[in-house]
């Protein structure tokens, strides 16, 4: 109940500041911004609202200008199953990757995500 109690207000501060302080999206032309939302189509980041690993991640992914579908693991049990079912572990943040054979690949570790989703905008 204390750990709550802590996290609570922790939570709202993360949150407050990052709606402050959030980083700006890029400016592209509709055709590389097309080029980007394609291969971001088949992505979703399991995550908290106020996990700073998950506001890292997020902010991210503002700052490159993409759109990855968010599957929020505590408003919605069937994301938080699949998560544990199908990536192993309830842990976030976690950004699931359906490749184009069909398999699945589950990427853990927030500076893992970042650095697979600035790979992505630099080979756009």
């Amino acid at each position: 109940m204390l750990m709550k109690a802590i996290r609570w207000p922790i939570g709202q501060l993360i949150l407050l500041l990052n709606l402050t302080f959030s980083p700006r999206s890029p400016k592209r032309a509709a055709d590389e911004q097309a080029k980007i939302d394609d291969k971001t189509r088949t992505l979703s980041l399991y995550q908290l609202p106020s996990c700073p690993f998950c506001v890292k991640v997020r902010r991210t992914m503002k700052r490159e200008g993409l759109k990855i579908e968010l599957r929020n693991i505590n408003g919605n049990n069937d994301y938080s199953a699949e998560l544990v079912r199908e990536g192993g572990k309830r842990k976030v943040p976690c950004l699931r990757i359906e490749k184009e054979d069909g398999q699945v690949q589950w990427l853990y570790e927030s500076s893992d995500v970042v650095s697979h989703l600035q790979a992505l905008t630099k080979a756009a």
